[in-house]
């Protein structure tokens, strides 16, 4: 095999132990089953219930900010994995191994693509259960899936680089929490955007998630004409402006991650 046929290869393999290390670890399994449930019933019934918008359901408006909300933070179990292993010394079993250096950060990330697609379904599930429904063509649904699993990929790629940069769990989880929440919830994920006062407001509307929550929302069909379109540009561009998000993250910490893990290994 050439070099990337064998980085390919030994990316997946990774990818499958810790696809069966996330199987036996109740804790990350309930992460990626339960959360995303719990997250559904409690706004769709509790917040619901108090919100009314014009010409839809606060729950249909809301499903789509609890799409993103999940795979942001679950795409913090590349982060807190990667620093249990560089705990644990498992870096150093891969360094001895005839393996792609690559291979250890691919296959993490492709695993946890796969959490973040087993969360997307079971949110499908029980959001078209509560009353959440998808008003447009297959193909326009089909690519509001994608692109939120798209962006969980290359979120993963952050937190990775956030994790090797900080290299402890304790430490990583408070540094993201910090982080992701104000990125989540100062956004339009919930609420318009564009009530929120001055800066904040300039901040929200600007914000990758709110541009992703719209993009969702359109190729859903979770709108509605009785509500104000947005003013913000990137929300008037949202699907476009969303994958260009994408790439952008892929392109900056990609190489960044990687640099930052050879780093680490060669220690």
């Amino acid at each position: 095999m050439n070099a990337m046929q064998l980085a390919v290869a030994d990316g997946l393999t990774i990818a499958k132990r810790n696809a069966l290390k996330i199987r036996r670890a109740p804790d990350l399994l309930g992460g990626v089953v339960m959360l995303p449930i719990v997250f559904v019933l409690l706004f769709t019934y509790v917040f619901g219930s108090m919100i009314s918008l014009p010409g839809m359901s606060y729950g249909e408006y809301m499903l789509p900010g609890i799409f993103v909300l999940t795979i942001v933070t679950s795409a913090q179990i590349t982060g807190y994995t990667l620093t249990q292993d560089l705990q644990k010394g498992i870096f150093d079993r891969f360094r001895t191994l005839p393996m792609s250096p690559s291979a250890v950060l691919t296959g993490q990330t492709i695993s946890d693509v796969i959490m973040n697609l087993a969360s997307v379904i079971t949110m499908s599930l029980v959001g078209l259960l509560v009353g959440w429904r998808i008003r447009t063509s297959p193909l326009e649904a089909l690519l509001g899936f994608v692109m939120l699993v798209l962006f969980a990929y290359a979120f993963s790629w952050v937190t990775a680089t956030v994790a090797l940069a900080l290299r402890t769990p304790e430490v990583f989880n408070n540094i993201v929490t910090l982080v992701s929440f104000p990125l989540v919830f100062l956004s339009n994920a919930f609420a318009d955007s564009s009530r929120l006062p001055g800066p904040l407001g300039v901040i929200a509307e600007w914000n990758p998630v709110s541009t992703l929550v719209q993009a969702a929302r359109e190729l859903f069909g979770n709108t509605s004409p009785a509500m104000p379109a947005p003013s913000a540009w990137p929300l008037r561009h949202a699907v476009p402006v969303s994958l260009l998000w994408s790439v952008v993250l892929l392109v900056v910490f990609v190489p960044l991650a990687t640099r930052l893990y050879k780093k680490a290994v060669s220690r």
